[in-house]
């Protein structure tokens, strides 16, 4: 059987990306705009999709689209937090000036 792609859209006027496979929504990350940063807030992966390694194609797709704008990333998301630490060239676009 072939596995569909996996594709990543930015949907800026919802706030997230959104990852479908075929004509199925597969998973979204959620993000707050904020001036001069990006809070990643809640990634969410639907259960029929679990472990294809879409919750970690939203969150590099996330966190490039956040450098490629230019802004900041916090973190609030504890899987896209994970990413980070797992994925330490993101390092670099965590706001660090609340902790984040």
């Amino acid at each position: 059987m072939n596995q569909l792609p996996i594709v990543i859209v930015h949907h800026a006027e919802l706030s997230r990306f959104a990852a479908t496979v075929g004509e199925r929504l597969a998973g979204v990350v959620h993000y707050v705009s904020e001036p001069g940063r990006m809070n990643i807030v809640h990634t969410e992966v639907a259960d029929e999709f679990e472990g294809r390694g879409i919750g970690g194609e939203l969150a590099r797709a996330a966190l490039d689209g956040a450098r490629s704008e230019g802004l900041k990333v916090k973190a609030s998301c504890p899987f896209v937090a994970e990413y980070i630490r797992d994925h330490p060239h993101y390092a670099d676009l965590l706001d660090q000036t609340d902790g984040a």
